[in-house]
């Protein structure tokens, strides 16, 4: 019966300890007082530490948002899921054309704080996928990183 007892407590202990990793630490209040005064109606759904400031991540008006701020609670920019159906033509073209095999699983519209405006399409071939930036009007800017799916659950 301890054997159980101790099994059952140190799973719960690796659980939490889990959690409080994937949690990346306290948000400073600058951070959290800046999203509040840009989205007053949000609720942070997930705080994430990003290399250069934090990522709120949101849901408002029944779509998928995040939002970036500096350190110091400055808004960056904000991405807003999109069906890939409401990329421009010329990005899904892109698309086909140069990733053959590959699904256009999903996109986003990012705004940043001067107003302009990116693409970006995620590819998918099983578990592997990869973000395509492209400018306002369809051009390819730039291909990221290839990761798995189980790269990304470490997160």
């Amino acid at each position: 019966m301890n054997h159980v007892i101790f099994f059952s407590v140190s799973l719960l202990t690796l659980s939490c300890t889990n959690a409080q990793k994937r949690t990346n630490g306290e948000v400073p209040q600058s951070v959290k007082d800046a999203f509040a005064a840009k989205y007053p109606t949000a609720k942070v759904e997930k705080w994430d530490k990003e290399e250069a400031g934090y990522e709120a991540s949101f849901v408002m008006n029944k779509i998928e948002m995040s939002a970036n701020f500096s350190n110091e609670g400055v808004f960056e920019e904000v991405e807003e899921e999109i069906n890939a159906s409401s990329l421009p033509k010329v990005i899904t073209e892109y698309c086909t054309k140069n990733y053959p095999g590959h699904k256009l699983s999903e996109a986003a519209k990012i705004t940043d704080v001067a107003g302009k405006v990116t693409y970006e399409a995620e590819m998918a071939k099983g578990k592997e996928h990869f973000d395509v930036i492209f400018d306002a009007n369809g051009g390819f800017v730039k291909k990221g990183e290839t990761a798995s799916e189980d790269e990304e659950d470490e997160d």
